[in-house]
C-alpha cells in the first residue's frame, strides 16, 4: 500500500509541472514576499514547536497569526544544496548540487527570476550559497550584505584545550551591532519606502555555529534546565558520528560541557526571534502586515550538543538536521493553523509562485502549500525525502585543504576528516513518513527508526527481522521516488536536422 501511495505522491507533486500551459490566476493586486530565514535553526529548539525552555516570542506569535507546518524537512543538510532545491522545487540529484561550492546558474529556474520577470523587486540582504554571480542581474533588483560585525565573539579556549574545536564561544557585544541586524534593518528601509511589487530575502548568519550570541541572550537560558540531550556513543549509529568527535576532541567534553552549548544555542535561536519582532512590528507600522506575505524557515538544523555532536554533516539525515521551521502568515488566510502532516521545504517555491499568480515553466517536483495556507489538512501519505554526501571519486565536492590549511582554523578537523577518511562522507538517501525513517548508504551502515516508538532516534533497528517488510516498503519507495525524479528534460526543443553547410565547406 505504501508504495502504491509514493506513486500518488509524486504524481500529485509533480501535476503543475505536466500542465505547464494551466497557470494560477493572477490575482487582482499582487502580493508582497519577506523571507525571514535564519541559518541552521532546528524546529525542535522553537517555543511554538514544543520547546519547554527557549523564549520564542515574535515566532509563536506568527504562528498563531499564520499555518505553522510541523513536520518539514529539507532536501539537504549543508547551506548551498538545500537552497538550490528550496529555489527551484528539484531534488538535490537532479542537477548535482550537493556540494557548497555548485550553485544555481543562468541556464537554471529559481524563484527570484520568475519573480522579477514579473514585475517584482527582489532585495536581498545577507549571505550567498544559492546564486552563481552570473544569475544576480536578471534574478535580483539590489543585494548586499549590509555593515555589522556578525559573529562579534572569538574562540576563548587556548589552542590544544578539549573544548577548542567544539564552537563553544563566549559572549558576543550588543544586539543592534551584527551583521543580522544591519540586514534586518536594510529591510526595514525597503518596507518604509516600497511603491512596487517587492520580495525581500533575508539569508542571515545567525543561528549557526560557532555558538556565541549578544550579550544580553547569550546566558538566557541555564544549562541545568534544559531538557536530556540525547545521549552520546549510542550503538549502530553512522561511522562519521564517532569520528567528528574524535577529530574534534569532543568525547574529552562533559556532558555540562554539552549541555552549555545547547543553551547558547537556544540564546541565539532568541536573538533571532527578536530580529523578526523588529521585522514585524515594521511591517505594522508601514501597513505592509496586510499585503505581504511572511515566511519564516531554514536551511537546516544543527546537532547542538545532541549525541555529544556539533554543527552538521554533508551526510548526516537526523532530524535534528533535517527538520526545520516553516511558518507562513498569509494576509485572508488561515490563522492559528497548524499542519502535521509532512511537507518539504522546497514546496515554498510553487507555493510563492501560485500566490503571485505565476505559473512555473520548468519541471518540478514540489507542491503548493496554498491549500493548507487556507485551512486544509496535508497529505497524510506524504514521505519527504533528503540526500547528502559524495561519491569518493568526486572529490572536487569536498571542502578544500587549501581553504584551511592551519589546524587553529576551527574548521580544520571537519576537511581533515573528509578528505583523509571518504568512507565517513559517502553519499545517502533518506526516505521519512510519519512513522518511520530510512536512511540508505551505498557504503553504509544504513538506519532505520520506528518513529513512533523512539521519536528521538536512538535505536537503529536497521535490518532487523521485525522490520523487514516496513524497511521493504519504504526502499521500493525511495526507488520509486528516485526514478521518477533523476532527471529533467529542458524546456525547448533542438532541431534533428544537420545545420547548412558553412559557405565554402563541400
Amino acid at each position: 500500500m505504501d508504495h502504491q501511495f509514493s506513486r500518488r505522491d509524486l504524481l500529485l507533486s509533480s501535476a503543475a509541472s505536466v500542465a505547464l500551459a494551466q497557470r494560477p490566476a493572477e490575482p487582482a493586486k499582487k502580493p508582497n514576499f519577506v523571507f525571514f530565514m535564519p541559518e541552521t535553526l532546528r524546529a525542535e529548539s522553537i517555543g511554538c514547536y514544543g520547546h519547554p525552555l527557549v523564549r520564542t516570542p515574535n515566532l509563536d506569535r506568527l504562528a498563531n497569526e499564520g499555518v505553522r507546518f510541523t513536520q518539514c524537512h529539507v532536501q539537504h543538510t549543508v547551506c548551498t544544496p538545500s537552497r538550490c532545491s528550496l529555489m527551484t522545487g528539484w531534488p538535490v540529484h537532479v542537477r548535482g548540487h550537493r556540494s557548497l561550492f555548485y550553485l544555481l546558474q543562468p541556464d537554471e529556474p529559481n524563484l527570484f527570476r520568475y519573480l522579477r520577470q514579473k514585475g517584482y523587486d527582489v532585495h536581498w540582504y545577507g549571505k550567498n550559497d544559492l546564486l552563481a554571480a552570473a544569475c544576480f542581474p536578471d534574478s535580483v533588483t539590489a543585494w548586499g550584505s549590509p555593515g555589522g560585525r556578525g559573529k562579534p565573539a572569538g574562540n576563548p579556549w587556548p589552542f590544544g584545550d578539549r573544548r577548542y574545536y567544539s564552537f563553544h564561544y563566549g559572549a558576543g557585544g550588543d544586539r543592534r551591532e551584527t551583521a543580522d541586524y544591519a540586514c534586518v534593518q536594510a529591510a526595514i528601509r525597503i518596507l518604509e519606502r516600497a511603491e512596487r511589487p517587492f520580495c525581500i530575502y533575508l539569508p542571515l548568519l545567525f543561528v549557526h555555529p560557532p555558538y556565541t550570541a549578544p550579550a544580553d541572550f547569550h546566558e538566557m537560558c541555564r544549562p541545568q534546565d534544559l531538557p536530556p540531550l540525547r545521549p552520546v556513543g549510542l550503538a549502530r549509529k553512522p561511522n562519521f558520528h564517532e569520528a567528528i568527535r574524535r577529530t574534534r576532541h569532543l568525547t574529552q567534553l562533559t556532558s555540562d560541557d554539552l549541555r552549555a552549548i545547547q543553551a547558547i544555542y537556544l540564546g541565539m535561536v532568541s536573538y533571532s526571534d527578536w530580529l523578526l519582532g523588529e521585522l514585524m512590528e515594521a511591517m505594522e507600522r508601514t501597513g505592509h502586515a496586510a499585503d505581504t506575505c511572511l515566511f519564516a524557515f531554514s536551511d537546516h538544523g544543527d546537532w547542538g550538543g545532541d549525541y555529544g555532536l556539533v554543527e552538521k554533516w554533508p551526510s548526516a539525515l537526523d532530524d535534528v538536521l533535517t527538520r526545520v521551521p516553516l511558518i507562513a502568515r498569509v494576509p485572508g488566510m488561515a490563522q492559528g493553523h497548524a499542519v502535521k502532516e509532512i511537507i518539504e521545504l522546497f514546496d515554498v517555491m510553487p507555493t510563492c509562485l501560485e500566490l503571485a499568480g505565476i505559473g512555473a515553466q520548468h519541471t518540478h517536483f514540489a507542491r503548493s502549500l496554498v491549500p493548507q495556507l487556507r485551512g486544509e489538512p496535508g497529505d497524510p501519505q506524504r514521505a519527504a525525502f533528503a540526500e547528502g554526501g559524495y561519491n569518493v571519486y568526486e572529490r572536487r565536492c569536498f571542502e578544500r585543504m587549501a581553504d584551511v590549511p592551519d589546524p587553529k582554523n576551527i574548521y580544520y578537523p571537519k576537511v581533515a576528516l573528509q578528505n583523509e577518511h571518504p568512507e565517513t562522507i559517502t553519499r545517502a538517501a533518506m526516505i521519512r513518513t510519519l512513522g518511520c525513517k530510512l536512511v540508505m548508504r551505498p557504503e553504509g551502515p544504513g538506519e532505520f527508526y520506528d518513529l513512533k516508538k523512539d521519536a528521538l532516534e536512538l535505536h537503529n533497528v536497521y535490518g532487523q527481522r521485525s522490520y523487514a517488510e516496513k524497511q521493504g516498503m519504504l526502499l521500493a519507495r525511495l526507488l520509486d521516488w528516485y526514478v521518477r525524479t533523476s532527471d529533467v528534460a529542458p524546456p525547448q526543443h533542438d532541431p534533428r536536422g544537420l545545420p547548412p553547410l558553412m559557405p565554402g565547406t563541400h
